[in-house]
């Protein structure tokens, strides 16, 4: 239920109206030693188990149905998203992913996206970010196009990691089949079980040459993986290349930033961000780079000023890269943020913090680690690779992933992403994901039904 507070104002208005001074006067009939008196309480709940156990108590009633529980992630993720953005974006004055075209009289909005840029170049340890994109795979498509602009189309190659998310990598050959742009290193064809072991950042780096205009990667990779990519850029860079970065939300809150690592470009996928998984969308794309490339980043931006009166005031700046310019001069023709949806992200990152964000970054790794732990334990199953990872990692299976996600699906799991599907040579291959939803039981249980499927 929605609840809003009432401001000073209102509440002593109140107490006019019915000749009361104060609160306290309300209660002057009741006795002083029965006022306030000591409550045997349990002892306090965070937001996330309170909302557990009341959705436990709910079974009791007939006819309920129960979510499943999750392990599915390959770039959405089941996280806790806590009531208060709910609240704030059901505000009337935020409820619309319109964006400001009348920005003068838009204040409140360019300001919480003033706040969510700032949020996400600390997050990402950049520069300067735009309003944000549709979805993680449009803002890494989008960064292709500021590195051909900012070479003047004469760079034609794309180093491009067969790790980056299979999605992306598709959206990316949709905007680039026109652009006479050369893909080098996206081979999924290539990727096996030997792959994992040998397939180190380093490897791309003979790909580069005088041609590269950039080089994309993902942090955390789509298997999971870490990788520190400092080499990798510092390599890009002494052959005059740029390097994007697409990376976890989450993972920032515990990990290395790319901006550390010397990347030029940071993007990603924002769903993470007090999003919910709303099936596939709408989602997030958050857009980060340096200074110096802020004229050719694609999408919108907003400025903080003041105005003739001297008061901080907020604005589009630099408008004139997209709809304000001729076509054949625009860096995209994408100029929609998704305004409501960084508006959740700023709200999220507001109310965790710095330390809120790594706690939730810290669950999320032990937790995948302590199943990846107990899964590796079980006859036919195996983790696939050794590399250190963050809240996901492929397994292999005994059986075909569809199979067993079946038999997960009849004990109310929802299983792990089939690695088939995209990379032909990771048949029976499963990508589990685990957040700090997952509690220890339901990573137990999981270990239980996937032992079933080995024994079958």
């Amino acid at each position: 239920m929605t609840y809003i507070p009432h401001s000073l104002h209102e509440r002593d208005t109140m107490l006019e109206t019915i000749g009361v001074k104060s609160l306290e006067d309300l209660f002057k009939d009741v006795p002083k030693k029965n006022r306030f008196p000591t409550l045997h309480l349990p002892a306090a709940l965070t937001e996330m188990e309170a909302a557990a156990e009341l959705g436990e108590l709910s079974l009791v009633n007939e006819n309920v149905r129960t979510d499943l529980v999750c392990f599915l992630g390959a770039g959405a993720y089941n996280h806790y998203i806590p009531a208060a953005v709910d609240h704030i974006l059901q505000r009337s004055e935020f409820y619309t992913a319109y964006t400001p075209y009348q920005p003068e009289i838009s204040q409140g909005t360019l300001q919480s996206i003033f706040e969510y840029q700032s949020l996400i170049t600390a997050l990402t340890g950049m520069e300067v970010s735009n309003a944000s994109h549709y979805d993680g795979a449009t803002a890494v498509a989008e960064a292709v196009g500021l590195a051909n602009a900012h070479f003047h189309g004469k760079r034609k190659k794309v180093v491009l990691s067969p790790a980056v998310h299979p999605q992306y990598r598709l959206t990316l050959r949709t905007y680039v089949q026109n652009m006479q742009i050369e893909l080098a290193g996206d081979n999924p064809v290539a990727v096996n079980d030997e792959w994992f072991s040998e397939s180190s950042p380093e490897r791309l780096i003979p790909l580069i040459d005088a041609e590269t205009s950039l080089v994309v990667v993902q942090y955390p990779d789509f298997f999971g993986r870490i990788y520190d990519y400092a080499q990798l850029i510092e390599s890009a860079h002494q052959m005059g290349a740029l390097v994007c970065v697409a990376a976890n939300p989450i993972a920032l809150g515990l990990l290395k930033t790319p901006g550390e690592m010397g990347a030029d470009i940071v993007v990603g996928e924002g769903q993470p961000l007090g999003i919910p998984l709303s099936y596939g969308g709408p989602y997030l794309g958050f857009f980060t780079t340096r200074k110096q490339f802020i004229h050719k980043m694609a999408g919108r931006l907003v400025g903080e000023t003041v105005d003739t009166r001297g008061q901080r005031a907020y604005v589009l700046t630099l408008t004139a890269r997209e709809q304000h310019i001729k076509r054949e001069r625009a860096t995209s023709n994408i100029c929609t943020n998704e305004g409501l949806l960084a508006l959740a992200a700023a709200v999220y990152l507001s109310l965790l913090g710095p330390i809120g964000l790594r706690q939730v970054a810290d669950l999320c790794y032990s937790k995948a680690h302590y199943t990846a732990e107990k899964i590796s334990r079980l006859p036919g199953y195996s983790l696939c690779s050794d590399a250190p990872f963050f809240h996901e990692f492929p397994v292999c299976c005994p059986s075909p992933v569809a199979e067993i996600n079946a038999h997960l699906l009849d004990h109310g799991f929802l299983g792990g992403y089939d690695l088939g599907q995209d990379y032909p040579a990771l048949k029976n291959h499963m990508l589990l994901a685990v957040t700090e939803m997952n509690t220890r039981e339901e990573i137990d249980a999981l270990v239980e039904v996937l032992a079933e499927v080995a024994h079958a």
